[in-house]
């Protein structure tokens, strides 16, 4: 079995981001990385939406990331420490719309080490020099200069290395143009290490350290060295870059702007706690202004630790300490400390301030107060709550960029519940408050501006503007059986009748004609209304009608009824001309189209006709060869609609400057079969060549040009509206999450600058499309606690959703413990407050802040909130919610039939009492019972079963049930009081996190140690094991591929797919004999019989999920996993030996050609734990379309292909499987 390995979406939770302006223009962009992907942000400042300009897959671990800009710069490079044991130094280029490796310096092994640097980034504010570190001992400077073409140039590294010494972070500080200074928050263990009493652990204390660069010398030295009386691990800086514009800071205006997608982080609850921050930044005086290399006032440092916020500086300036502040009535528990945890800078010629969140959410504005040279105190201001962030940035344009740290969970179940003809995924994600349970669904999300009536059923709609240096369009006309309706666009939509349209006919056409003119074509004839309002009239001649036309600026061609074509071009004058000539064709047309003019040329050069004999002709409108037929292609069908369009260009400038891009023509053919074809169209000869096919449909297949982005697409429409676009490098045709259209024309206004005016039945909608490039569009639910599993109810299709929170109250504990604190501000106030005291806290009482924004309550350790709710998926709504009491925490749950009570169905949920994660303890679990009534609409409790330990599995298994407790594998029936025990087995290693049942075999997935199958003798009753694993594997997620074969996926992220050998016998016996010795027996040597592993891929991100599915209607099945990060992939099967060689090779060639942005290997990352296996890397073999275009040829050439075959090839691989 070989597959090959796609990515739906990509991972969504940011674990850094960085501002700058990374294109050298004056907009500033934000660079987020995504765990393995690097991402370029554009946020528009006129909308607050943003922007993705580029997203790539560097194949490693990226562990930091900074921008620096050299002094006197307009340009930011990108700083990455990944876990390739090399520093990258990358460059935006804007016009190739990619990043560029500038530098690659190797200094050590590759992988996350801990000796290894690239943890740790910091910039010289002035851009001279970077320091790279790793969490022990080793730290390396480079110095950053330009040679005399202005390039980029890198040093060999400075060690500044020092034994024994933890790093928990460092950060350039600003000095002006002396000696640049990195300041790091060092522990040294040497002691603790030696010292066997351990007195001296207990004893350590941090360092504030500060390395200088000297410049002359060329080496690193330690300058100072101070002890802290906090402890600290978590350390953030202001970058200071040179900002023009003076803004004070009163008439600053802050957004909170979150991107568009969520934004989510992968920050599972196990990252260590960061206690501490510092913030190391330069204080101005207001009056100052920043003198270039001058001093403008103390540097200093900002230590934020637990509770408290401290200003340090070297000199007589004494420490200023303030303490963080703190909730009112907080429910929190009390003794525990308030840490900032992540900041902001801003910094402009007049004025310095940062922004640091507290682990709540709160945001404060800090800002210090100085006397001459001394710092008097520190001033700190509640601004904002958001969810707490990963990473902020203040943008120039007043925006605050938020990266929540999101523990982005995805459970997935993939079913086609709504009874529509494509599968949703079912996806619970989200953390604590913000958790939800979202429905994806394959296509783009459309926004619906505006829904209006029309008095009848119209047929086809445009919109044209006035002029053609107009922003907006100025009329939409709408055209019915026996009439045409003209609406003009202004602060509302009117009906005009002044527009010179012809109002009591249908329309065929119209346009924008030249600079001003409009144009309009309908049955009898073709009229050109000029701008002055004179209007002239070209009429059929005789008893024929105009059937079909074509029209774009500059030309008009019509054809009559029995195939004879009539061309029109327009003169300098403006005047409209007849050629002289007119072309019969050998049938009747049945549709037509016409190019855009390209930028500075007087026509379109290609006329595409598509007549009843099911054939396209491509003829020529060059004055040469005008209406002679160029090329032809036969089709399998009637076309219904074509489509000629530029699409795929890259953006250039001509030498007057002009942008314009350069493209591919593209010529769309919509078939009435609901087949879309797409064929190149050669732009010299007019050769078809390279078609593509995708079925739409089944109603015949309409093509109307739009444009989105700036550049040239196709809707395509059928029972369902397609987007056909091009988007960064690659082509994407989605289908829109909306109701059937019949009509369309593109739209532009102020309010919508790029969207589509479409008629339905009897209405006219005005629609925008924002994010593209998204492959699914989502509803989210919102729930309580985090979701951690739910089943199906295959009768009613509800949901069964178990949500549990580890450091959270329950509602009742909340409600108990706000009593509780009212009732003591009441006690604890004097006789002549006593009113006012009952009135705060009844205020309190009262006063309900919405979790979701404000964060929930922490409970402490070891408590736990858990609720089992009941949901309708397509409505949302919560059709039953059980709670459980405070402390115990669902961990598992299954819906089931047993043998012995008929239809009625059952739910179980497993769940934990006490339970304290770390050191382990728990005091026992429950399996609470419930049975589904009201047509599963409702939870009847019917009994609860003490076990002693978690039971974190459960599955239905042949009218019984099993359940892991513990590393103990149980069957139960169901009895009246409780769940009777029927049979067990104990020789499972650790923990059973997961059972799957198939027949009379039950395959058990151990916490760690992989998969351990096990046979069901129902004659003896006995669980008897008979296979296992080799590796010792995590699993986190389990799915059964056929009767011998597994599919797992563990906690590092790898995704495994094991097979039992074919002469496996799972008729063994629990040793008949008995003369095996007791001490032999033992779980050294595991079970006698092997399984083997069919393939091992490194995902890159924690695997929540698997199933086998079919994602397409008609589709072959594959098997989808869902990752932490929020990101979601499939692995195909190859069907044939051709293809899997061919794809072979792509890899191979493009990890020699088109090596990976950080510089880790592609082979080994995808081997980070085991051998990669069996697997071909679709999103590398994908990066084939970024390429340039002469390795693009190179690699073709050595396949014996053509570039466009070989992207083809690429295409159809992901669209008969996915999309």
């Amino acid at each position: 079995m070989f597959l090959y390995n796609l990515t739906l979406q990509r991972a969504t939770g940011i674990s850094f981001a960085i501002h700058g302006n990374f294109s050298g223009t004056k907009q500033q962009e934000i660079v987020v990385s995504r765990g393995k992907i690097l991402e370029l942000l554009r946020p528009d400042p006129n909308t607050g939406k943003v922007h993705t300009l580029l997203t790539v897959e560097v194949f490693g671990v990226i562990r930091s990331l900074m921008a620096f800009r050299l002094t006197g710069g307009t340009k930011d490079y990108i700083v990455v420490g990944s876990d390739s044991g090399r520093i990258v130094i990358l460059e935006y280029q804007p016009s190739k719309n990619m990043f560029e490796k500038i530098h690659q310096e190797t200094f050590g092994k590759s992988g996350c080490r801990r000796i290894v640097p690239g943890q740790f980034l910091a910039v010289d504010p002035k851009g001279r020099a970077v320091m790279i570190s790793a969490i022990e001992k080793q730290k390396l400077v480079y110095i950053l200069n330009r040679d005399a073409a202005a390039r980029l140039t890198i040093s060999s590294p400075l060690e500044a290395h020092k034994a024994n010494t933890l790093v928990y972070h460092v950060v350039g500080v600003d000095v002006g143009f002396e000696n640049p200074m990195f300041a790091c928050l060092e522990m040294d263990y040497e002691e603790a290490d030696n010292d066997p009493t351990g007195e001296a652990a207990a004893n350590t204390q941090q360092t504030l350290t500060f390395y200088e660069l000297d410049l002359g010398l060329n080496h690193v030295v330690r300058k100072y060295s101070e002890p802290l009386e906090e402890h600290g691990n978590f350390l953030i800086t202001g970058e200071i870059h040179s900002i023009k514009t003076a803004k004070e800071l009163e008439s600053m205006e802050f957004y909170s702007m979150s991107e568009e997608r969520e934004l989510k982080d992968d920050n599972l609850d196990s990252v260590l706690v960061c206690w501490s921050i510092v913030v190391f930044f330069k204080v101005e005086n207001p009056g100052d202004r920043v003198v270039p290399g001058g001093s403008d006032g103390p540097s200093g440092v900002l230590i934020c630790s637990e509770n408290y916020i401290t200003y340090k500086n070297f000199g007589d300036q004494p420490d200023i300490r303030c303490p963080i502040p703190r909730r009112r009535n907080d429910l929190d528990d009390p003794e525990r400390g308030m840490i900032f945890v992540c900041s902001a800078t801003h910094k402009t010629k007049s004025m310095f301030f940062f922004l640091a969140q507290t682990e709540q959410g709160d945001i404060f504005k800090i800002t210090l107060e100085t006397d001459e040279d001394m710092v008097t105190e520190i001033r700190l201001k509640y601004f904002d709550t958001v969810p707490v962030a990963a990473a902020m940035c203040v943008l120039k344009t007043g925006f605050l960029f938020v990266a929540s740290e999101f523990g982005n969970q995805t459970l997935t179940e993939i079913a086609d519940l709504a009874n529509e003809d494509t599968p949703q995924l079912y996806v619970a994600c989200g953390r604590g408050p913000r958790s939800s349970l979202r429905v994806l669904r394959h296509g783009l999300e459309v926004s619906e501006m505006a829904v209006s009536e029309l008095p009848g059923n119209p047929n086809a709609v445009w919109t044209v503007r006035r002029h053609i240096e107009d922003e907006f369009d100025a009329y939409i006309i709408v055209s019915f059986v026996n009439a045409t309706l003209v609406l003009s666009i202004g602060e509302t939509v009117e009906e005009v009748t002044d527009s010179g349209f012809l109002g009591t006919t249908p329309t065929l056409s119209c346009s924008l004609l030249g600079d001003d003119a409009l144009v309009q074509v309908y049955p009898d004839g073709i009229r050109h209304i000029r701008a002055d309002k004179r209007v002239n009239e070209w009429k059929t001649p005789g008893k024929k009608t105009i059937v079909k036309c074509a029209v774009n600026q500059r030309q008009v061609v019509i054809a009559l009824t029995g195939g004879e074509l009539v061309y029109f071009e327009m003169d300098p004058s403006g005047q409209l001309n007849e050629y002289t000539e007119r072309k019969e064709m050998s049938a009747d047309v049945v549709c037509m189209s016409l190019a855009n003019v390209p930028p500075g040329e007087q026509r379109s050069r290609f006329l595409a006709v598509g007549l009843v004999d099911n054939t396209v002709r491509i003829i020529s409108l060059d004055p040469s060869d005008c209406l002679q037929p160029l090329s032809m292609q036969a089709l399998p069908a009637q076309p219904e609609s074509l489509c000629i369009v530029e699409m795929g260009g890259t953006e250039k400038q001509d030498e007057l400057g002009e942008r314009g891009s350069i493209g591919f023509l593209y010529l769309n053919i919509g078939l009435q079969n609901g087949v879309l074809l797409r064929t190149v169209l050669d732009p010299v000869t007019g050769d078809l060549s390279d078609t593509r096919t995708r079925y739409l449909g089944s109603r015949p297949v309409k093509l109307f040009r739009v444009r989105m982005q700036g550049q040239e697409a196709v809707l395509a429409m059928s029972s369902r509206s397609w987007l056909s676009y091009s988007y960064q490098s690659r082509f994407h045709l989605t289908p829109l999450s909306y109701e059937t259209l019949e009509f369309a024309s593109g739209f532009a206004s102020e309010q919508c600058p790029e969207g589509i005016v479409a008629i339905s039945t009897n209405t006219l909608r005005i629609l925008a499309l924002e994010k593209l490039g998204a492959v699914f569009n989502q509803v989210a639910f919102p729930l309580q606690y985090t979701p951690r599993k739910f089943v199906i109810h295959p009768e009613s299709n509800n949901l069964i959703i178990i949500e549990t929170d580890h450091n959270a109250y329950t509602e009742a504990t909340k409600a108990q413990r706000k009593q509780q604190m009212a009732e003591e501000m009441v006690e604890a106030a004097g006789e002549d407050e006593r009113e006012l005291a009952a009135e705060m806290a009844a205020a309190f009482l009262n006063e309900n802040l919405p979790e979701s924004i404000f964060g929930a309550p922490k409970a402490g350790n070891g408590q736990w909130a858990s609720v089992i709710r009941v949901m309708n998926p397509i409505q949302g709504n919560t059709l039953d919610l059980v709670q459980l009491e405070q402390n115990e925490a669902a961990f598992s749950v299954a819906v089931c039939r047993f043998s012995n009570t008929g239809d009625d169905w059952y739910v179980l949920v497993g769940v934990a009492k006490d339970l304290i994660l770390n050191p382990r303890s728990v005091a026992g679990g429950f399996v609470y019972t419930y049975k589904l009534v009201n047509n599963g609409e409702k939870l009847e409790f019917l009994h609860k079963t003490p076990v002693e330990e978690v039971p974190a599995a459960i599955a239905p298994f042949q009218g019984r049930v099993l359940i892991g407790v513990g590393k103990l594998l149980r069957v139960y029936d169901l009895g009246k009081k409780k769940l009777l025990r029927k049979c067990e087995n104990k020789h499972i290693a650790n923990y059973i996190s997961g059972i799957q049942t198939i027949g009379h075999r039950v395959i058990v997935s151990d916490v760690q140690e992989s998969f351990i199958w096990v046979r069901y003798k129902r004659n003896e009753n006995q669980l008897i094991i008979f296979a296992d694993d080799t590796y010792p594997r995590w699993v986190t997620t389990a799915s059964l591929l056929d009767y011998d074969t597994v599919a797992g996926a563990d906690k590092f992220g790898n995704i495994c797919v094991v097979r039992l050998p074919p002469n496996t016998n799972d008729e063994v016996d629990e040793d008949p004999t008995g003369n095996k010795a007791l001490w032999d027996r033992g779980l050294l040597n595991g079970a006698s019989q092997k399984a083997e592993v069919i393939m091992n891929y490194h995902v890159g991100e924690t695997v929540l999920s698997l199933q086998k599915t079919t994602l397409i209607p008609g589709g072959s099945e594959s098997l989808v996993y869902t990752t932490l990060s929020g990101g979601i992939g499939i692995l195909v099967p190859f069907t044939s030996h051709e293809d899997h060689d061919f794809f072979q090779h792509v890899e191979m060639h493009l990890r020699s050609e088109h090596p990976p942005l950080c510089g880790r290997d592609h082979l080994s990352f995808r081997s980070y734990y085991f051998p990669v296996k069996n697997v071909i890397d679709g999103d590398l073999c994908e990066q084939f379309n970024s390429m340039e275009p002469n390795k693009q040829k190179n690699v073709s050439e050595e396949l014996d292909r053509t570039p466009p075959e070989v992207s083809k090839k690429l295409e159809d691989i992901r669209t008969r499987y996915a999309f």
